[in-house]
């Protein structure tokens, strides 16, 4: 398939070119059919899965999760199978309430005992 475009007709913007394809269509549109602007959701490091597994919790409650591997992270992932400088989790700033509410609920489930 043969791209038309012109180099003056490409919009680039932060974190679309690093969006996977199955990423880009969950994530959700302004009015005008732009991707919402990715938020600042939380730094965590991969050494206990916890990255992944805060990942999986908020896609399951359906919130898309963009996640980063800041400085050479993108290497050591590759490399190492984790980052050494943790990951960066970021979600729809639309859904960033729904998604800090999910974390603070699972904090809070945390600290009970077991019935």
């Amino acid at each position: 398939m043969k791209d038309d475009r012109t180099p003056g007709d490409l919009k680039f913007s932060w974190g679309r070119g690093e969006m996977p394809g199955d990423l880009m269509r969950r994530w959700p549109t302004t009015a005008e059919g732009e991707p919402v602007t990715p938020a600042f959701l939380l730094k965590c490091t991969q050494l206990d899965m916890f990255d992944q597994l805060k990942v999986n919790m908020l896609e399951a409650y359906g919130i898309p999760c963009l996640v980063r591997y800041p400085h050479s992270g993108e290497f050591g992932k590759i490399v190492l199978g984790m980052s050494g400088f943790g990951t960066e989790i970021y979600v729809p700033e639309t859904l960033l309430e729904d998604a800090l509410a999910l974390l603070e609920s699972e904090n809070d489930l945390e600290g009970e005992e077991p019935s």
